[in-house]
């Protein structure tokens, strides 16, 4: 049989500024990379601009900044677009991205019915998961499916959308709710997409419909969840959607591999994981992924160096190239062990979906799958915690020698501090030069777009070649469509869960009794960060100890939390960031903190923080720092409350 073609090999990456990132996807795509994923900055994903007060910190950090024409121009430097495969992982702000890329592509003289690639796209996960989401539920989904009708016209190669149940997983999801919320979103798109575009071409669309999941260790079941994701979405395509051409009905997607499975403690173990969690998308070769990104073994202590993002895009391409997996048909095709499987994940899958779909649908049943996530994800922190899930190195065999690949200048790389001053210079310049009117023609049209319900794309291009910024095509957005807080997920009531609880339910008892009420922990969210899980496991566990929380959810600037410090009288505050923003955000909260008469309220931190980082947060007040090795939420809760205990009266 003809040997099949490998999967795209691409490597997640995007950080300081549009040029650094650029000599990045240059040197990668010299190593045999074979298409583009590109990591955006906090600003540009959740619509702010570089010099917004809200992104100062966040620039850079965890993507690249992209804030108008001259950025995207910059980003793509001396890399045809016609000729490249791009992924860009962008929700809120997708149309504007696609808008600023379609743009350069023009600049190029590209034949735009000629570019491939995939935009993001999906809201939904954003307001359970991840959190770069700016509006309402409605209007967002108005906007996914602009995009769609506008690729099906314009760009006929482009996946106008990536259902992305990468983060689900992360969240907590088991294997059943990441089938069934991802199949959820996919069928609330197309639904909504029936009216915009001629009914011959909506099988078309369906078939360019795309998904991004996400890819953990336990091995069998992981290949099994793909499998099923590929009976499933035929099934739902076929019955639901009366789409009969089989190609239109193929699952088709994306993967990168579990993130949240990489260890601070011992990394080098990162690479087994991995390589296996790759093999559980590329062996079946029924459900094999169509491209493949993994992280580097390093990313749960910082960024990831080129030569780290390097050694994972080897990894790829021994697998393809050195082995002989590509020349053989599906190899679990009759095994009844893997049937077993797959047949329990699509019932449990199944179930879901009716759930969701009695409800009205996955618009309407976002707070229903957010509080699902924050319980799946107790339960199975609570598992590590007891040992009954086994992570080698972090609750078991922790005996270790010290890692040569960890030691040194330059172990992990960091941004450069002058980045974000850099960007914000030529930022200004850039709207110095523009032409003012032709933005503010550019800027009504868009206006008019989102009060009239046509497309928002074709105003969208307008904008992005009149110079308009990130930040400007966003507030219009705003004020046409409103903003939105997502449910948290953490309810007031306790869960059911008490083991190992009752020490620290005593502990938490005698505190607040001296106090003379509860114990009150207030659980924030600073900057633009949406990484939410540790917040609400935090929450939720300091809830289930008798504490009295106070958590709002994500992106709070904070001057909002030391507000909320005040007005709830909080015994103790805690912070959770994860975007690498954590000292200049930090330093601003504990100022603002000393300048409200509140400095004897201990502050506590959670995130991705460096050693030196840490010891820069204690200089400035902060009483604790946990990182991702802290996996024992007990042990934390008991920490809280001996602070508690032995902060001066005063604090109240």
């Amino acid at each position: 049989m003809a040997q099949d073609k490998p999967w795209l090999f691409r490597t997640y990456a995007g950080h300081s500024t549009a040029a650094a990132s650029n000599a990045l996807y240059r040197t990668n795509l010299s190593k045999g990379q074979t298409g583009l994923s590109v990591a955006f900055d906090l600003p540009t994903q959740t619509g702010y601009d570089s010099d917004d007060s809200r992104a100062k910190g966040e620039v850079g950090k965890v993507g690249v900044p992209v804030a108008h024409l001259g950025d995207m121009r910059a980003l793509f430097d001396q890399i045809p677009l016609e000729q490249m495969n791009t992924s860009m992982t962008i929700n809120a702000t997708a149309p504007w991205l696609l808008a600023l890329y379609i743009a350069v592509a023009e600049e190029q003289g590209a034949d735009i019915s000629k570019l491939n690639g995939t935009v993001q796209n999906d809201l939904i996960k954003e307001y359970l998961s991840r959190g770069t989401y700016i509006c309402p539920p409605k209007p967002s989904l108005r906007m996914i499916t602009d995009v769609a009708a506008y690729t099906r016209e314009h760009l006929p190669k482009w996946n106008p959308m990536n259902v992305c149940s990468y983060h689900l997983q992360e969240a907590g999801a088991t294997p059943e709710q990441e089938l069934a919320f991802a199949l959820a979103t996919g069928v609330a798109v197309l639904d909504d997409l029936k009216s915009k575009v001629p009914a011959e071409h909506f099988p078309e669309m369906v078939g360019r419909i795309s998904f991004f999941v996400n890819a953990g260790i336990r091995f069998v079941t992981e290949m099994c969840k793909m499998r099923a994701f590929v009976d499933l979405w035929d099934e739902i395509c076929e019955t639901r959607f009366g789409v009969t051409e089989a190609k239109y009905r193929r699952f088709r997607y994306g993967v990168q591999v579990n993130s949240l499975g990489l260890t601070e403690q011992q990394p080098e173990n990162n690479v087994y994981r991995i390589l296996i969690e790759m093999l559980a998308v590329t062996l079946s070769k029924k459900a094999r992924a169509r491209a493949v990104q993994l992280p580097a073994w390093n990313e749960a202590l910082g960024l990831p160096r080129p030569w780290d993002q390097q050694w994972s895009l080897r990894m790829q391409q021994i697998l393809a190239y050195e082995t002989d997996l590509l020349e053989y048909d599906d190899l679990f095709d009759g095994n009844p062990a893997i049937d077993r499987k797959v047949e329990a994940l699509k019932q449990g899958a199944r179930e879901e979906l009716a759930t969701i779909d009695a409800m009205g649908g996955a618009v309407a049943a976002i707070e229903y799958m957010k509080n699902r996530l924050v319980e799946a994800n107790s339960e199975r922190l609570a598992r590590i915690e007891t040992k009954e899930t086994t992570v080698v190195g972090v609750n078991r065999f922790t005996t270790t020698e010290p890692s040569p690949l960890t030691t040194g200048d330059g172990a992990i790389m960091t941004c450069d501090p002058a980045a974000e001053a850099d960007q914000i210079t030529r930022l200004i310049a850039w709207r110095a030069s523009r032409d003012a009117v032709a933005v503010k023609a550019a800027l009504d049209q868009l206006t008019a777009a989102c009060a009239s319900g046509e497309n928002v794309m074709p105003a969208s291009i307008a904008c992005a070649r009149a110079g308009a910024t990130t930040g400007e095509w966003a507030a219009v957005i705003r004020r046409a469509f409103g903003e939105y807080r997502a449910p948290t997920g953490v309810s007031r009531n306790p869960s059911n869960r008490t083991e190992g609880l009752e020490p620290i339910r005593d502990a938490v008892a005698t505190v607040s009794a001296k106090l003379g009420r509860q114990l009150k922990f207030l659980v924030g969210k600073p900057g633009l960060d949406g990484h939410s899980n540790g917040a609400e496991q935090i929450a939720a566990r300091a809830r289930d100890c008798g504490m009295d929380i106070h958590y709002e959810g994500i992106r709070l600037t904070p001057e909002e939390i030391v507000a909320a410090a005040a007005d709830q009288e909080a015994h103790v505050v805690g912070l959770s960031i994860l975007s690498g923003s954590h000292i200049p955000l930090i330093e601003e909260t504990m100022q603002r903190m000393r300048d409200a008469g509140l400095s004897d309220i201990p502050v506590v931190v959670g995130g991705i923080i460096p050693d030196e980082d840490a010891a820069k947060l204690r200089t400035m007040g902060v009483a604790a720092v946990y990182t991702p090795k802290d996996f024992e939420l007990n042990r934390i809760m008991l920490d809280i409350v001996t602070l508690v205990d032995s902060a001066p009266l005063a604090a109240e």
